[in-house]
């Protein structure tokens, strides 16, 4: 059996990590749930995330050393980039605020996309392949990679806002935080310079209610960018800034979702359950940006495996 698992690290080591990926995680997610319900951080949870952080980060080295060009140019790539992209998200989080759910809602969305990846995809989308001329561009990095960040980004901060909704499913939720989800500060209209303003000490909720915004907020900005760079490599590639296609039009909406969000909350001061159940939508917008518009079979950046 040892004899068998070295010949597959050394023969085909991109499987063989994926794999190895899916099995950390499925032992990570247990370990996870049991802390959610124990009410307390686990470090074996913390230390796992870090392993399939790493063993991803090695996967994706060897696959662009095989294939000879960034490994994100197909699906299989793609799901491996984006589930690094959400544990890393998960770990700095974590570094911001230890609670037990933040891994729980985490993990199972990892454990999801790597077992797509791997047990779900035909055999001809996990092939590296060499590419196609308008995809030999340095805009491949910074297009594609900052466009799988901020879906990592928007997809953990919809979650959070998701937990945010069942904590509080019982009663209403109101939080004392800025709309902007930076905090606020208890103040008295009777105290001099030299006394100290107390900070407030915020509840769970509110505490990944305003994880769940900054999250949305970096994810917004990424987004921005990718859509900007694609539009420039697109110019470059087709002679065209944007061509409606169902990727880029589904970009687009998702943007626009996040943006009406974002203005709710600092224009419009929305707060509580109101902005909570809209990023909470923004899930499922950016599920069909990523992977429904991929598997029609039309347009430019179609994989063509259901519908195709």
């Amino acid at each position: 059996m040892l004899d068998n698992l070295f010949k597959n690290l050394i023969f085909d080591p991109v499987s063989f990590l994926g794999l190895l990926t899916f099995y950390l995680l499925l032992i990570n997610l247990p370990l996870s749930l049991a802390a959610l319900f124990a009410k307390k951080s686990s470090f074996i949870v913390r230390l796992l995330t870090i392993s399939v952080n790493l063993f991803i980060t090695f996967q994706l080295i060897f696959r662009w050393s095989i294939s000879g060009h960034f490994p994100i140019s197909n699906l299989y790539e793609s799901l491996y980039f984006l589930t690094w992209g959400i544990s890393i998200g998960q770990l700095l989080i974590e570094r911001e605020y230890r609670s037990p759910i933040i891994p729980s809602i985490a993990i199972p969305i990892e454990l999801l996309t790597v077992a797509f990846a791997c047990f779900v995809l035909p055999d001809d989308l996990k092939l590296s392949s060499n590419l196609v001329p308008a995809l030999r561009s340095s805009w491949l990095i910074m297009h594609v990679s900052v466009v799988m960040l901020s879906y990592a980004a928007l997809i953990i901060g919809s979650l959070l806002s998701a937990s945010v909704l069942f904590i509080n499913k019982s009663q209403p939720l109101q939080i004392r935080s800025s709309s902007t989800g930076i905090g606020g500060y208890k103040t008295s209209n009777n105290f001099s310079l030299n006394e100290i303003v107390d900070s407030v000490e915020f509840s769970h909720s509110e505490e990944l209610d305003t994880l769940s915004y900054q999250s949305i907020l970096i994810g917004f900005v990424l987004l921005t960018l990718g859509l900007i760079s694609g539009a420039v490599w697109a110019n470059e590639a087709w002679g065209t800034w944007w061509s409606w296609d169902p990727k880029e039009t589904w970009a687009f909406i998702s943007w626009l979702f996040y943006a009406a969000y974002l203005h709710m909350r600092i224009s419009k001061g929305w707060q509580g359950r109101r902005p909570a159940l809209l990023a909470t939508t923004g899930f499922l917008v950016v599920l069909v940006c990523y992977l429904g518009v991929n598997f029609l079979g039309i347009g430019l950046h179609s994989y063509g495996w259901i519908f195709g």
